[in-house]
């Protein structure tokens, strides 16, 4: 209630107003298991998280939108028009909310008036929690809200990866906007990408938490090796495709995978597929374990797909690494893996409730030593996905 009265009167005060303004809320998320396999047609299994971008509105009389953001107070207010909402470099973090409000219109959903939004986050910048997504879904509800608009929430997702690819030009895929869309409080959800079928997987941890760890090392997606291995998989898929009947590197088992691997040309393409073929395997696998409250199995597999993140697909590097490889040599500690695209950002472990304070200060030790400056630790609670908050105050 605090943040949401804090924001409110910081809303009031920018935009010189005593309105009282609609607020909304979408979440970051982690990614327990299955990294890079969304893209190739696999599962993922992803949760949404406590931390997020509160987004607060009042609609206006014209046709002008005004942001701000209280994460990059000197940037100051951003305006833009509605016949005007084409990409613009100096519109910098804008683009996101822009992009939904442009696609959602094209759509076919009628906003005839603009507004004035307060953007404020609390996913570590650049830590790979995906804080993009977060705030084109943050758009998505407030949008849905203010103007009474009735989009569904499927194809509200749907245009939220569209303006990450076709607006921000990042080739990514859906799972970010879907977890943050689709979130549910103690759940993750286990989604099969290419056809967008999911199912809620309660998390019963006991007396473990999930860690989240932030290298700290920031990394944009757009800019890294990201659409570079998405390009290296498609490569692999069409090799595949000269002999087999398959859309996606998802379809294959690891076993037919093993049998047809000669088809791909280049041995790194190679590496790439068989990373996609069998993360997808232990997601599903995974997703079984939780089931039967099998934590340590689970664990196992965190440990496996970090070991693939890093020789296979090779997109972890040193940072993520040694936060890993700390975390897995620690007392009370099932898994470690890297969460996210890679390349820095974050790495979740599953740590044993009485060794967090323990975690805490070896891990960062070890990790200051190493890397030359500090790690940063969150613990993870699990929650729903994007809504209005203002009514629950």
């Amino acid at each position: 209630m605090n943040t949401t009265l804090n924001l409110i009167s910081e809303f009031q005060s920018i935009f010189e107003t005593p309105l009282t303004p609609r607020t909304f809320f979408a979440p970051g998320r982690i990614n327990l298991i299955g990294e890079h396999t969304d893209y190739n047609g696999g599962h993922v299994f992803p949760a949404a998280i406590s931390y997020g971008t509160y987004a607060l509105a009042k609609k206006r009389d014209d046709q002008t939108f005004r942001f701000y953001s209280m994460n990059f107070p000197k940037i100051g207010i951003i305006e833009c028009n509605l016949p005007d909402l084409a990409f613009n470099e100096n519109d910098n973090w804008a683009n996101y909310p822009k992009g939904m409000i442009l696609f959602i219109k094209e759509a076919g959903y009628d906003i005839q008036q603009g507004a004035d939004v307060l953007f404020y986050g609390n996913i570590p910048n650049g830590a790979g929690l995906s804080s993009s997504a977060s705030i084109e879904l943050a758009t998505g509800v407030l949008l849905n809200g203010l103007f009474d608009l009735k989009l569904n929430r499927i194809p509200m997702i749907q245009l939220g990866q569209k303006v990450e690819n076709e607006y921000i030009g990042v080739n990514s895929g859906i799972m970010d906007q879907f977890a943050i869309g689709m979130g549910k409080k103690d759940h993750a959800l286990l989604l099969n990408c290419q056809t967008l079928e999911y199912k809620y997987a309660p998390i019963v941890l006991d007396n473990y938490v999930i860690m989240i760890m932030n290298t700290n090392k920031q990394r944009t997606l757009a800019g890294s090796k990201y659409n570079e291995r998405r390009s290296q998989c498609e490569q692999a898929l069409s090799d595949l495709q000269s002999k087999l009947a398959i859309t996606s590197l998802g379809e294959l088992t690891p076993s037919q995978f093993d049998e047809n691997k000669h088809l791909i040309r280049t041995e790194i393409n190679q590496k790439r597929a068989k990373h996609a073929v069998y993360e997808n395997a232990r997601t599903l696998e995974a997703l079984e374990k939780l089931q039967q409250g099998d934590l340590k199995g689970f664990g196992k597999l965190m440990n496996v797909s970090h070991l693939s993140l890093k020789d296979d697909y090779e997109v972890t590097g040193l940072e993520l690494d040694t936060l890993v490889q700390a975390a897995w040599e620690h007392d009370g500690v099932l898994g470690a893996r890297m969460t996210g695209a890679g390349f820095g950002g974050c790495a979740i472990a599953v740590v044993a409730e009485d060794q967090i304070d323990n975690f805490k200060k070896n891990i960062n030790n070890i990790y200051r030593e190493k890397v030359g400056y500090e790690a940063t630790f969150y613990t993870a609670a699990i929650g729903d996905g994007a809504k209005e908050i203002s009514e629950e105050w």
